[in-house]
């Protein structure tokens, strides 16, 4: 179908039980995550307690801590993920990384983060997570200019969408005029769904009540319907001859 499966789960345990390679192996071609996802993960067992342990009694603080253990498994995910990087030559095999939310309206502190991350972590398929907010948008179109992996997310309507799309080529363009090989350099839309029907569902339902039945047929169709016009987007702008 012209599709790669994602997952957006990442935890030490998949890493080390082998479950991630046994999924890489059934055809999922990359993953992401969050810091949300990162304390799930932690809070879930005991994975985590012995680097924690080791950490604290060096005298790091919470971020630190967080940050080198979160580091860890994101190379290691790359690493497993690398197979498929190199099979597809570089358009899959990605893992995501985000840069601290409370940058999320930020445009220098975001760029100065993630390059700082991006040289963290030092694997060609790793992909940093930058918010499509005003503020991340020109972040994200700098970043492209410097030849990063950059995943763009936290898109829910189709106008930042079109923005985050025509940043990505004028970054693209950036970075082949300051003589990059744009050939190498990889990004993400990351268009959320589901959330869009939990928001339009529950404000359609209370007209419902209110004995608008009529309304009824639109339940779970919003979401759908939002992100087909985005991808109809999508084909406009990566055929047009700029992009080509």
């Amino acid at each position: 179908l012209g599709q790669s499966v994602w997952i957006d789960q990442i935890s030490r345990e998949m890493i080390t039980s082998g479950e991630l390679e046994r999924l890489r192996d059934a055809g999922v071609t990359g993953l992401t995550s969050n810091p949300t996802i990162f304390q799930k993960a932690i809070d879930a067992g005991s994975d985590y307690d012995d680097a924690l342990l080791a950490l604290a009694e060096k005298g790091l603080g919470p971020e630190e801590i967080f940050e080198s253990v979160a580091l860890e498994d994101i190379r290691a995910a790359c690493d497993l993920m690398r197979p498929v990087y190199d099979a597809k030559g570089g358009a899959d095999g990605f893992v995501s990384f985000e840069v601290s939310p409370q940058l999320a309206h930020k445009t220098v502190e975001t760029v100065s983060e993630a390059k700082r991350l991006w040289a963290s972590i030092d694997r060609p398929n790793v992909m940093i997570k930058v918010p499509g907010t005003p503020e991340g948008i020109p972040a994200f179109r700098s970043l492209i200019a410097e030849g990063l992996n950059i995943n763009v997310t936290l898109l829910f309507a189709v106008d930042p969408y079109v923005q985050v799309a025509n940043a990505y080529i004028e970054g693209l363009e950036a970075y082949e005029k300051a003589g990059g090989d744009v050939s190498t350099t990889a990004s993400v839309a990351s268009f959320f769904v589901s959330r869009v029907d939990t928001a339009t569902d529950s404000a359609l339902q209370k007209l419902i009540d209110g004995r608008q039945s009529v309304l009824e047929d639109l339940l779970g169709r919003a979401a759908v319907a939002n992100a087909r016009i985005a991808y109809s987007r999508y084909q406009d702008i990566f055929k047009s001859s700029r992009f080509e």
